[in-house]
């Protein structure tokens, strides 16, 4: 049994009112979830606040109630606890309740705009395979050892954080990895957690519909890094202008990695393929399975983080040289014409500079490159030009289509992505609002030896339309084009 008063323990309080010994059954956020015995904590959120929730928490049952500011007619029969942050306090709530799981774990957090699903996800490989019981919180799936979870957020929200990190306790892990979000940071999702070490991959344009501003957006992902201890490590990538920005009031023990300079770790490409690449890590060749610079500065990542855990040199680089890429991610479907299609989760600026440039690196000079490209409805319309004008930019051909138009009009936002490219590539473009129809344009289009970029999806497996999910899977509509069963 767990009490209010053992509930609060590492909590900011003001104040307690009531029987601070009552029992607490559970921990709620949502009012509809509460039930007999519950302890609702009213949490302040984008679209809504907890606090108008509070009377319903109460006729269902909650027995006290965590919030900000109590309303004038506070039921007696019901124990109050006013704190200055509900957000923050859930989370250090929901760590005490679950038995702080994340003291009992090595656990390291991934941030930045992009790589977080690949380096957080090669981590749990890596560790897996050198013998430990690990765990994964990713975009992709959650793994408890090797028992595989849905995933609804990159993030998740503390109670379901927690409650994944004792499920890993509880299997006997010895380490975690997760993806921590900017929007995770922003909203405390991540308070209570102790975490060994921290990553930073990179900082682009992304998510300015919720951040509004970029420095707002840097500061959600260095809150990250400003919480970390004294005992913990910060591996930073060297090679982003605002990876040391990240680590100015660190506390944590600072490490940087780099592929184009000085740093603690240091690798450099030396031939590249689609089946490959060929990389010197800490003065050791090795070949792996990845291609493109943003995936070298992944790997680099991994043995880092690897090597400051504990992890022995040549174990890490012969793990290294065999583990895969992650679904959705550079993935490689190739056609019975030779005609090779890729499907990759760039959805932002950067992302998608970076997919295209590595696949102009390696194609042949006289094949051409078909990009199907979308942006998601409902968030920053600010990067939908850009993104269009870099895919035009460095294929032969672009088509236009939706990616998860969620509550916009499909033709909307290919109108804002479209007003990006200027007259003189505007002759490449095509627009296919029906996403299906632009794949398979796009193969049809292509001839031997050809290359189609399908962006934005990647590892999904629907399509966001009117607040309904339905099935749809890039990678199995390709094959549909391609005639593979």
């Amino acid at each position: 049994m767990i009490t209010v008063n053992d509930i609060l323990k590492g909590t900011d309080v003001i104040s307690v009112k009531g029987d601070a010994g009552q029992v607490i059954k559970d921990i709620q956020f949502d009012s509809r979830r509460v039930s007999k015995g519950s302890l609702f904590v009213a949490v302040r959120g984008t679209n809504s606040d907890g606090h108008d929730f509070i009377e319903k928490a109460i006729e269902n049952g909650a027995s006290a109630v965590l919030c900000e500011m109590a309303p004038s007619n506070a039921d007696e029969k019901v124990t109050w606890i006013l704190t200055g942050n509900s957000a923050k306090a859930l989370g250090t709530v929901s760590s005490t309740f679950y038995g702080n799981p994340s003291s009992k774990l090595r656990l390291v957090g991934v941030t930045g705009t992009n790589g977080k699903t690949t380096t957080a996800t090669l981590l749990y490989r890596m560790f897996s395979r050198l013998g430990y019981k690990s765990g994964l919180l990713s975009t992709v799936c959650n793994y408890v050892v090797d028992k595989e979870l849905p995933s609804r957020l990159t993030t998740p929200d503390p109670l379901e954080i927690n409650s994944l990190l004792s499920q890993m306790v509880e299997a006997g892990c010895d380490y975690a990895f997760m993806e921590v979000s900017s929007h995770s940071a922003d909203q405390n999702r991540i308070a209570g957690l102790r975490f060994e070490g921290g990553i930073f991959t990179n900082l682009t344009h992304d998510h300015l519909d919720y951040h509004k501003t970029f420095d707002n957006y840097l500061d959600a992902k260095k809150k990250f890094f400003d919480g970390l201890s004294s005992e913990a490590f910060a591996l930073i990538n060297a090679d982003d202008k605002n990876g040391k920005v990240m680590v100015q009031n660190c506390r944590a023990r600072k490490f940087f990695y780099s592929i184009k300079g000085i740093a603690d770790f240091r690798c450099t490409i030396i031939e590249q393929s689609f089946g490959g690449m060929g990389l010197r890590i800490d003065g050791e060749e090795v070949w792996t399975r990845f291609a493109g610079e943003f995936n070298a500065s992944n790997l680099i990542a991994v043995y880092g983080a690897s090597i400051l855990l504990g992890a022995k040199k040549e174990e890490v680089l012969t793990i290294l040289s065999d583990l895969r890429p992650v679904p959705g991610r550079l993935e490689i479907i190739s056609g019975g014409d030779n005609i090779s299609c890729i499907v990759d989760y760039a959805h932002t600026p950067d992302a998608l500079r970076n997919v295209i440039e590595t696949i102009n690196k390696i194609r042949g000079g006289d094949k051409q490159l078909i990009t199907v490209v979308g942006a998601g409805g409902d968030r920053d319309p600010l990067k939908r030009p850009k993104m269009a004008f870099i895919c035009a930019e460095g294929s032969s051909k672009v088509i236009l289509t939706s990616d998860n138009p969620r509550t916009e009009d499909p033709e909307k936002i290919i109108d804002d992505m479209e007003a990006g490219i200027p007259a003189d590539l505007k002759n490449k473009v095509l627009r296919i609002s029906n996403r299906r129809e632009a794949i398979k344009t796009a193969v049809m289009l292509a001839g031997p030896g050809d290359i189609v970029l399908v962006a934005g999806k990647g590892h999904e497996t629907y399509q966001d339309i009117k607040g309904v999910k339905y099935h749809f899977d890039d990678r199995e509509e390709v094959k549909k084009a391609l005639n593979i069963k």
